[in-house]
């Protein structure tokens, strides 16, 4: 596999592109996709149905989640929330739907075009308390303990630092903050010929972790209460794997591969910690 510069420059690359499609609010690459859509389907592979949630927005949904994290997110009216890897902005507005005029939005993307994307979504949209902001999750420009929730969608197996990534995480959330993070999880190894596709990389799968090591950075951050809210085992389609397996190799990941499934999990950044007195 590649170094975390090569597998940020791959996202980068691959996401900006996608960005820079000129989709038209009648958008063929969400869930409901048709032959028309020219976003890999190698990324669209897990996404889910927007279009019932109220705040949807056709221009910010590119089909790239593999969750619905706001469904489950808890969050109220007047509250801070931050998207990680907040996309053309799909995820900020359903979440603006909920926090209203009086709380606050704030996506975070680590590519230029997306961030401008989202920016030209929420003009249109004329919401004021929506923004969006260009950084990497290592190193979120945010202040400590700005957020009441955090969620983010098919995002944290972008990251090279996952540890590093939910450290930032519990730094932004407010004491009793939360977050609901929907994410790709595997229940065993991957095949190296999958492992080694950097392509794979950007469309979540060779850096998906096995759930239980998933769950347990989560604890190591510092997280209490973690609840797997949602689970959804996914099948990859054979010409998917065909692209990246010989015959053989198909038929072996499919008869003896545990399997790969989408997550949304829910976890508190409790009050007090070891390195900060009770409330």
């Amino acid at each position: 596999m590649s170094t975390d510069e090569e597998l940020k420059k791959i996202v980068r690359e691959k996401y900006g592109e996608i960005a820079n499609q000129n989709l038209s609010s009648n958008s063929c690459c969400g869930p409901t996709a048709s032959s028309c859509c020219s976003v890999d389907p190698d990324l669209t592979v897990f996404s889910e149905d927007y279009t019932n949630l109220k705040g949807y927005n056709p221009d910010a949904d590119l089909g790239l989640g593999c969750g619905l994290p706001t469904e489950f997110a808890k969050i109220k009216a007047g509250d801070t929330v931050v998207d990680l890897g907040s996309g053309a902005g799909n995820d900020c507005f359903i979440a603006r739907q909920l926090t209203g005029a009086d709380g606050k939005v704030i996506g975070v993307d680590m590519t230029a075009n997306m961030v401008e994307k989202a920016r030209s979504n929420a003009k249109k949209l004329g919401l004021e308390n929506v923004e969006f902001r260009l950084g990497e999750i290592e190193f979120l420009p945010v202040r400590d303990e700005e957020a009441d929730v955090v969620v983010s969608n098919c995002v944290l197996n972008l990251v090279p630092n996952k540890k590093r990534a939910l450290e930032e995480t519990f730094r932004i959330l407010k004491k009793n903050g939360h977050f609901s993070i929907s994410d790709i999880i595997i229940y065993n190894t991957i095949p190296a010929g999958l492992r080694e596709e950097a392509a794979l990389y950007a469309g979540c799968v060779s850096g998906a972790l096995i759930k239980e090591d998933y769950l347990q950075l989560i604890i190591d951050a510092g997280f209490k209460n973690i609840q797997v809210q949602k689970e959804r085992k996914i099948e990859l389609p054979d010409a998917m794997l065909e692209k990246y397996l010989d015959s053989k190799s198909v038929e072996k990941f499919k008869n003896e591969f545990a399997g790969i499934a989408s997550i949304t999990v829910y976890a508190e950044k409790p009050c007090c910690s070891n390195q900060t007195p009770c409330c």
